[in-house]
């Protein structure tokens, strides 16, 4: 009881201090993860290293992916390519459905690649999108990130579900077909949230952007073709390492899929894409890659977001460093929940730490000695506790987790929005998610 009351309270000040005493969240992240540590009574010894590791991570994993990303976002923006691309897909939807279409195009995306690493590389195009519009920013990135989150928690493969499946020896071509249909499913709710919710929280896409500006940068854009180069082809790297990584390795273990596996690194993958995003300007000034340039304007725009992301990598990494998870799983044990119980878990675990991916193979693991006593050894049953797993995983979305900063950075919302919309989106699609897989399981178990 210590420990989840300790996890209430910090939850707690994470939210008070941000939305209403203004505290910058890289202090109220910090702050809140050694007032946990404090609370729950961990080795003091032990509480330092957790905030170092946690911060050294997640700075590590999404650092250099955040920066280039961001650059390339720069080079789009600044090049008119961005909308370029937006015209030409707004002349295939409807200026009215730049929702669904990013919804769509995030479902798609996210299966191979990090949600947030997608967010980042989509989000120069969606702002521009939404632009283009006329409509608020607001819906439509709200609308792309729930349509990422959905299938980067039950879709193969991505970390979390493939690693899951292969705790549970489920079949991996089962997971991703039940994950492929229920993340679908939670894709209505999802962009009815995005069109109905967010749509009222007025955001401008480019509040630097005049129209007359914008015009004139339209005028001297390089193609759509072109300048979605820097997009496609990091997404194609990552995409081609996912498949060499499958455990049956289709493509094999030769030199070639060395390579492969080396460039579709998502590090290296983006960095290609800066390399190609150099080159979109007709015009490309001398000092483009400098200090005061506009690699050097991404570099500063980055930099709060990589702070602000490695303070939410701390604070999860002392919950992680706890027995919190062992808490829930003995409290949730001895229930009889049938298929609610991963979901229930896995909910919880991601409400308490803030990583899906740390959810989805804990809760995993949690499973993997009950299965058979809970009737869940055949194959099918299998595949559907990795997908109730994942969607669980969705529910709650908040300040401990790293998607959520990239989200409500990237798309210029203060705190407060940020959980009324995403943390409120993820619950929303969560649910349906989980209703969704609920009605599989009592037709196929």
């Amino acid at each position: 009881m210590i420990l989840i009351a300790a996890l209430f309270v910090s939850v707690a000040f994470i939210v008070l201090s941000t939305a209403r005493w203004r505290w910058h969240p890289f202090l109220a992240l910090l702050a809140a993860a050694f007032g946990f540590a404090l609370l729950a009574r961990m080795p003091l010894d032990k509480v330092a290293d957790a905030v170092n590791t946690g911060f050294g991570e997640t700075v590590g994993k999404i650092g250099i992916v955040i920066i280039a990303g961001t650059i390339i976002g720069e080079f789009l923006e600044r090049s008119g390519g961005a909308f370029a691309v937006a015209e030409r897909i707004l002349t295939l939807t409807g200026r009215q459905r730049v929702p669904l279409a990013m919804t769509l195009i995030g479902y798609v995306i996210s299966i191979p690649v990090f949600c947030d690493s997608g967010f980042v590389i989509i989000s120069p195009l969606n702002r521009a999108l939404s632009k283009r519009a006329g409509i608020t920013l607001a819906a439509s990135a709200i609308a792309l990130g729930l349509g990422l989150y959905t299938t980067h928690t039950m879709v193969p493969p991505t970390p979390g579900p493939i690693a899951a499946a292969g705790i549970l020896n489920a079949d991996i071509g089962l997971v991703m077909l039940f994950g492929l249909l229920v993340a679908a499913v939670a894709l209505v709710p999802s962009v009815l949230f995005a069109t109905r919710i967010a749509s009222r929280v007025q955001i401008d896409p480019a509040p630097e952007l005049s129209d007359d500006a914008l015009s004139e940068r339209l005028a001297q854009a390089p193609s759509a073709a072109l300048s979605l180069l820097p997009i496609a082809i990091p997404l194609i790297l990552i995409l081609g390492k996912s498949i060499a990584d499958l455990p049956s390795q289709p493509a094999g273990s030769n030199s070639s899929v060395v390579l492969l596996r080396f460039l579709g690194h998502p590090v290296v993958a983006l960095l290609c894409g800066v390399i190609l995003a150099v080159f979109l300007p007709r015009q490309r000034a001398r000092d483009v890659l400098s200090t005061t340039g506009w690699a050097g304007q991404a570099v500063i725009k980055a930099a709060p977001i990589i702070i602000i992301t490695g303070a939410g990598g701390a604070f999860g990494k002392v919950l992680q460093s706890s027995e919190l998870s062992t808490v829930v799983n003995d409290t949730l044990g001895n229930l009889h929940l049938g298929i609610w119980m991963p979901i229930i878990i896995a909910a919880a675990l991601k409400t308490a730490q803030g990583s899906s991916t740390v959810a989805i193979i804990t809760t995993a693991s949690m499973m993997a000695p009950l299965m058979e006593g809970l009737g869940y050894d055949s194959t099918w049953a299998r595949a559907l506790v990795v997908v109730a797993i994942g969607a669980g995983s969705m529910i709650v979305s908040h300040a401990n987790d790293s998607y959520f900063w990239v989200v409500t950075q990237f798309s210029s919302m203060d705190v407060k929005t940020g959980y009324k919309l995403h943390t409120g989106g993820s619950v929303v699609a969560g649910l349906a998610a989980a209703l969704a897989l609920w009605l599989l399981s009592v037709c196929l178990i």
